[in-house]
C-alpha cells in the first residue's frame, strides 16, 4: 500500500469536498452531516473548525472572502466569518434545492449538482446549476441521479461530471467564455466490484483521480478513460480527493463513517466492517496536481 499520513483522525460522518487553499497553504473540507468545515495547516500539523452549524455539501473559496456553498438542504449560499450565511437561491422552479458536490471555474463561476437520490424509493432527478459572477442561475444539465465530483481539464476545454448511481464519469466540451457545456459523452463506467465513483480531481497532466466509495481506493484514469493506476485506502467509504502541498504533489483523501446501505455496493460487500471511514489521509506522490479555482460571486 502507498505510504500515507493521517492528517485528521476524527470519525467524521461524511467528510467530503476537499479544497486546497493555495494562498493560505491549507486544506479545507466539509463534514456534511456534522455541519462542520475544517481547515488543516500542514506547517503546524493542526486541524481547526472554521464553520459549525450549516450542512454544507460542497464549497469553493470566494475571491472576495468567505465561501460559496452548495447546501445539503438549503440551496446555494454565501458564507463569511463576519456575516454567516446569505442566500443566493433556495428554491428554483418551485423546487427546494438540495445539493451535493460543486466546483468553481477559471472565471469564478460556481457549479453545483442538485441531489434528491433515495436508494429505497422513487426520487426527483437532479440538475447541474451554474451561478454566474453576478449571482444569476442557469441549468446546464438535467436527468442526474446522484451528481457528484466535477473537474476541468488543464486547458479548460473539457468539463467532467460524476453520476454515482450510473457509475459514470462523463465528459463535456466546455466553453470558458460562456461557462456552457455541450457534447456529453461517457468517459468511464466503473466496474461494480470497484464500488461507486464519488469525488474527483484532475492533475496537471490531465489525468482524472476518482475516489471509489465502497471500493477502498482512488483510481487514476487517463484522458481517454483508461485506468492508469489505483491507490488503496484503509477505509472502504473513500469519498473524495484533492492535490495540495507546496508543490501540489500531496494527494489528500477524505473518507466517511456514515454507514450508507445501498444496492450500489459490490456483491457481498460487508456493511458491518469496522473500517467504513472518517479520517482524512495524505499520500505523498511523484505526480503534480493543479490548483482549483476560486469562485468570484458578488451579489
Amino acid at each position: 500500500m502507498q505510504n500515507y499520513k493521517v492528517i485528521s483522525d476524527l470519525r467524521s460522518e461524511l467528510s467530503e469536498g476537499p479544497i486546497w487553499d493555495e494562498a493560505g497553504q491549507a486544506l479545507w473540507w466539509t463534514d456534511i452531516f456534522g455541519g462542520l468545515i475544517y481547515r488543516y495547516d500542514p506547517a503546524v500539523n493542526k486541524v481547526e473548525t472554521v464553520v459549525d452549524g450549516p450542512k454544507i455539501a460542497g464549497f469553493s473559496l470566494n475571491k472576495s472572502g468567505g465561501l460559496v456553498c452548495a447546501m445539503l438542504e438549503a440551496g446555494l449560499q454565501l458564507w463569511t466569518a463576519e456575516g454567516g450565511l446569505h442566500d443566493i437561491v433556495k428554491v428554483y422552479d418551485g423546487v427546494e434545492l438540495c445539493f451535493n458536490d460543486s466546483i468553481a471555474d477559471a472565471n469564478g463561476r460556481f457549479y453545483a449538482g442538485s441531489k434528491y437520490y433515495n436508494p429505497n424509493a422513487e426520487y426527483r432527478m437532479g440538475r447541474l446549476f451554474r451561478v454566474d459572477n453576478n449571482g444569476d442561475i442557469s441549468i446546464l444539465e438535467e436527468g442526474l441521479h446522484l451528481s457528484n465530483g466535477m473537474g476541468f481539464s488543464p486547458d479548460n476545454r473539457t468539463f467532467y461530471l460524476v453520476d454515482s448511481v450510473t457509475r459514470e464519469i462523463n465528459a463535456y466540451d466546455f466553453d470558458l467564455q460562456t461557462g456552457n457545456i455541450s457534447n456529453k459523452r461517457n468517459l468511464v463506467t466503473t466496474a461494480v466490484e470497484d464500488g461507486v465513483p464519488d469525488g474527483m480531481t484532475v492533475d496537471a497532466e490531465g489525468y482524472i483521480w476518482c475516489a471509489m466509495w465502497y471500493g477502498s481506493c482512488v483510481i487514476r484514469f487517463d484522458p481517454d478513460g483508461k485506468e492508469e493506476r489505483r491507490i488503496q485506502t484503509p477505509m472502504t467509504q473513500t469519498s473524495s480527493v484533492m492535490f495540495g502541498g507546496k508543490d501540489l504533489t500531496d494527494l489528500y483523501v477524505t473518507t466517511a463513517a456514515f454507514n450508507f446501505r445501498s444496492h450500489l455496493a459490490p456483491p457481498g460487500y460487508d456493511f458491518e466492517v469496522p473500517n467504513l471511514g472518517g479520517p482524512v489521509y495524505c499520500y505523498p506522490l511523484d505526480i503534480q496536481g493543479k490548483s482549483e479555482y476560486l469562485a468570484d460571486i458578488n451579489l
